[in-house]
């Protein structure tokens, strides 16, 4: 048996349709190189988290935000009806930057971190993969 590609968005989808039509509430999968965790929620939309196993960066270099797991990049939310924000832009660490959509499920992308938004590393509607750079954030020194 071949392993499951955590890093395929029709993975995922398949996976919360699955859990939706089975009336799973969660998965939660570990390994080494990270983790998912999907979370089914009562209105029936569901909430996708991923963690890389490795540490963040320290310093004063900028810090790049990569994608926690496949799908289509969103800058905005896909309901919003505002203007984009204008870049460079202070954020704090709840903020939320975008959003990664698989299928109907939207996975929203906080800061972690308290700096500067500087630059948007991903085109909005883009397909990514997990770890591509989303943004980058200067810290403060």
């Amino acid at each position: 048996m071949s392993p499951i590609d955590f890093s395929d968005p029709a993975t995922i989808a398949f996976l919360t349709d699955a859990l939706t039509a089975a009336g799973v509430v969660g998965l939660e999968i570990s390994r080494p190189d990270g983790q998912i965790r999907i979370v089914i929620s009562g209105e029936g939309g569901a909430r996708i988290g991923s963690s890389e196993a490795t540490p963040r960066a320290s310093g004063s270099a900028p810090e790049i935000m990569k994608a926690p797991l496949a799908g289509y990049f969103c800058a905005d939310h896909p309901a919003a009806a505002v203007a984009p924000q204008t870049l460079p832009r202070s954020v704090s660490a709840a903020d939320v930057l975008g959003f990664v959509r698989v299928g109907h499920v939207l996975l929203p992308l906080r800061a972690g971190r308290s700096g500067i938004l500087t630059r948007l590393l991903a085109e909005p509607g883009a397909l990514v993969g997990f770890g591509d750079p989303l943004f980058e954030i200067e810290l403060p020194s």
